[in-house]
């Protein structure tokens, strides 16, 4: 970064200027980088790409929406659907990928246009489910250009097979794939039997949840009423155990639906949980081929406001089930956006299935009233309990055929619990306002570290960012710190993450969107710095210091100067008997840079440290024995996030300036930076004796060479000024900066063609002229080009001073 305000134009050539870096080459960088840069967490695309941590696939030019993925660890792929492709990428590199084509037939998409549908974004055969059905196939559904249809993956039973291919048989879709590519399904296979939430018709009306394939007759969720469903979205299938009997086994949805009309004034949108039974067969007279077992509750992701109104995340975007030492327990990660215009925001909350059982345990809603209004359920609650499983552990019923009528008449007018889910703690764990993305998808891993077990969370955006974080209990799961670890691009062009899986084996995660999958490691422990005390200060689980850099921590490794500290991240401690004080803070490292400036104009020092929790503070000092100030706001001098900004430059602002860092009580020194001002009036003089030069007496000239003294750099201060196209100094400074290195390229190739030149006049003096002859001529070639050194050393050299 050569300047931030573009209007002073006059710096950029005095900053980026090549006579500038003759003028005092011992104390002038002779990198193109004008400005001191700090690394940030953020991290482009390209940065990524450069540092070996990104391996993107950018996607066919027939296809695209990359959404479905399927991970297999064992046979060491990924599978992903598209648009009328289905993908096998290697979980090591997934530039190595099989790839089938599954198109939509002609037939179907002409009836798709003919019905309206846009023939290149609907009309063709979008991958919606990817279900593992044995040890050797895949149950696959796609839209089949608005006609769904599903066949069989064969990928064999080991990975030396090297089998993947799409078998003959063709199945309806209906009931497991939507019609509409921009709906979303939400799918399980489980023992044979594939569950899924999702629409059911051409018109996109009727949604259900259905169970289909297996041996028991297909069945769904009550159709047209809006207790039941009301134009849901679904979000995630998942199935938890409820005790040690798999009778009891329940099938858990996660969905967002229009609320239940009397449940809110206006439209608004609420995030459910649903549960069914797994050997939920129907009723016998009533709900026949029907849910019998059917219960949702809402879930509550809000910050309570000071005034006693909350900021509710109702738009539910995906979940993630994190498994503890409880198979039974499981941890329940969900993200969440707002529905409003207005305020956009985005949430991640925590919830725990003790709290949704106790809400199914709950009181059911009901409508009562004059206003009919819903209300907590006081009369008597029929036996056995709706919404339990027929097993031995619960009532001695063999079958939900055998549940009593009055049971399953309560079940199919009270399919709604009163109270809702609330998230740990009642509110957010994560909170984003203010930014300019929203949350989409969340993976979870669960990390050992030296003092505890850590949960760190990936959270793709719609910016086609990546937020690496992790919440550290404080004192318990009630108190939580919110760490942001890394925040990085893993897309080319802004783009929706659509799909995310995470390989614990492999250590990777995958990313799935509209125009590619990228892949990219969990930990990059290189990023966090050289030192203890930056490694110690980044707070990652998945890194440590080891005596010798930041690298990858592991549990069972037994390394006496392994450092790692993520509930504190002090440094003081950790790092302190391995460094010396002054190596800790990074002092010795650190070089003395100059910039310079010209009075009258701005100039800014860029300085970000690696962590965001880190304060910044910076300090001047004159001279060498002057003492430290430190240097606050005022309307000449702002203090930014990205550095300081001098908005009018003067003589006294000429000194030292160091930049510092502030975290947990350990201060390190990021920047030392030399400003150097010029004043005007010798920048005057500089030019008029820079263009002088260039136009010597004709009498004085020496042969055409190339000289820096003949770069016209005041004529790139014009071209500056008057170009069409330059929209940055950083684009002029860059020009210059190439045009330099070719100048260099030419004056090299023209002294090695002068010594070519004088070797062979030696060569024919030798052959043809008499020594003594050959020894006055030898002189004479020596005095003449000692004269047109003289010239040349005139000509070229710099002004020390003006």
């Amino acid at each position: 970064m050569c300047l931030v305000n573009l209007h002073e134009i006059l710096q950029a050539v005095i900053v980026c200027s090549p006579l500038l870096a003759e003028w005092s080459p011992e104390r002038v960088e002779t990198s193109f980088s004008c400005l001191p840069t700090i690394a940030s967490p953020f991290l482009s695309p390209v940065e990524m790409l450069e540092s070996n941590n990104l391996v993107t696939f950018e996607g066919l030019a027939n296809s695209s929406s990359y959404h479905t993925f399927l991970l297999d660890e064992e046979k060491g792929r990924l599978v992903v659907g598209a648009k009328d492709h289905i993908f096998s990428f290697n979980l090591l590199n997934i530039r190595d990928y099989s790839q089938i084509p599954w198109p939509a037939s002609p037939t179907r998409r002409d009836e798709c246009k003919w019905a309206g549908k846009d023939l290149s974004r609907e009309c063709s055969n979008f991958i919606k489910v990817l279900q593992p059905f044995n040890q050797t196939h895949i149950y696959v559904c796609g839209t089949g250009a608005f006609h769904p249809v599903c066949s069989y993956l064969e990928v064999g039973k080991k990975i030396e097979d090297n089998v993947f291919r799409l078998m003959s048989h063709i199945e309806n879709g209906r009931g497991k794939s939507p019609y509409d590519p921009k709906l979303h399904t939400a799918s399980m296979l489980i023992d044979g039997e594939l569950y899924a939430g999702t629409s059911a018709d051409f018109m996109g009306r009727d949604f259900a949840i259905f169970r289909t394939l297996g041996k028991h007759h297909p069945i769904r969720t009550e159709q047209h009423d809006s207790r039941w469903l009301n134009d849901p979205r679904f979000v995630a299938v998942h199935l938890v155990p409820e005790s040690d009997n798999q009778e009891d086994d329940k099938i858990y949805l996660f969905f967002k639906e229009n609320a239940i009309d009397g449940e809110h004034a206006g439209k608004a949108t609420h995030a459910r949980v649903g549960q069914l039974c797994k050997n939920d067969l129907g009723g016998h007279r009533s709900l026949v081929n029907k849910w019998t077992t059917f219960l949702k509750a809402r879930l509550i992701c809000s910050v309570p406001g000071s005034n006693g109104i909350d900021t509710h995340f109702d738009e539910l975007q995906d979940v993630f089930l994190v498994s503890t030492k409880d198979p039974k327990s499981p941890m329940i990660y969900a993200v969440f956006t707002t529905s409003s215009n207005i305020f956009k925001g985005s949430a991640v909350c925590l919830y725990s299935m003790a709290d949704i059982r106790r809400v199914f345990l709950g009181p059911y809603a009901h409508r009562d009233g004059p206003n009919y209004q819903w209300v907590p359920y006081q009369g008597r609650v029929p036996y056995p309990r709706p919404g339990t499983c027929p097993s031995k552990t619960f009532g001695g019923y063999d079958t939900t055929k055998e549940f009593p009528d009055e049971v399953v008449t309560f079940a199919r007018s009270h399919p709604a619990m009163f109270n809702p889910v609330y998230a740990i703690n009642n509110r957010p764990i994560i909170v984003k306002t203010d930014v300019d993305y929203q949350f989409t998808q969340i993976v979870v891993d669960k990390v050992e570290a030296e003092d505890g077990q850590y949960d760190v969370m990936f959270i793709g955006t719609d910016m086609g960012t990546i937020l690496k974080v992790v919440c550290i209990p404080r004192g318990s799961w009630h108190d939580l710190e919110e760490v942001l670890l890394e925040e990085m691009t893993v897309f080319r062009e802004p783009t929706t993450i659509r799909a995310m899986e995470l390989s614990t084996k492999q250590q990777q995660l995958y990313l799935g969107s509209d125009s590619g999958v990228s892949q990219m490691p969990l930990h990059r422990c290189e990023v966090y710095g050289k030192a203890c005390a930056e490694c110690c200060l980044a707070r990652d689980p998945y890194c440590a210091w080891d005596g010798t850099e930041c690298s990858r921590y592991f549990p069972m490794a037994k390394r006496r100067t392994r450092r790692q500290d993520i509930r504190n991240g002090d440094p003081l401690t950790q790092c302190s008997d391995l460094q010396h004080h002054d190596e800790l803070n990074g002092e010795t490292t650190l070089l003395d840079k100059t910039v310079y400036g010209v009075e009258n104009s701005s100039t800014f020092l860029e300085c970000s440290p690696k962590s965001q929790r880190a304060v910044i503070y910076w300090q001047y000092q004159q001279s060498a024995d002057s003492h430290k100030q430190e240097i606050k706001s005022e309307e000449r001098i702002i203090l930014t996030a990205q550095g300081l900004l001098i908005r009018t430059l003067s003589k006294k602002d000429s000194g030292m300036y160091m930049c510092l860092a502030v975290e947990h009580g350990f201060m390190q020194t990021l920047l030392k930076v030399t400003l150097e001002v010029i004043d005007t009036e010798r920048l005057q003089d500089l030019l008029h004796r820079e263009e002088e030069e260039a136009s010597p007496p004709a009498q004085d000239r020496s042969p055409p060479q190339e000289g820096p003294t003949q770069k016209l750099w005041y004529r790139d201060f014009l071209s500056l000024v008057n170009h069409p196209t330059l929209n940055s100094v950083d684009e002029f400074c860059e020009q210059v900066w190439k045009r330099e290195r070719k100048h260099k390229r030419q004056k090299a190739h023209l002294v090695q063609q002068q010594q070519q030149q004088q070797q062979k006049v030696t060569a024919n003096a030798h052959s043809h002229m008499h020594p003594q002859g050959l020894t006055a001529k030898w002189k004479h070639l020596q005095e003449r080009q000692k004269g047109r050194n003289r010239r040349t050393h005139e000509l070229e050299r710099a002004p020390r001073s003006v």
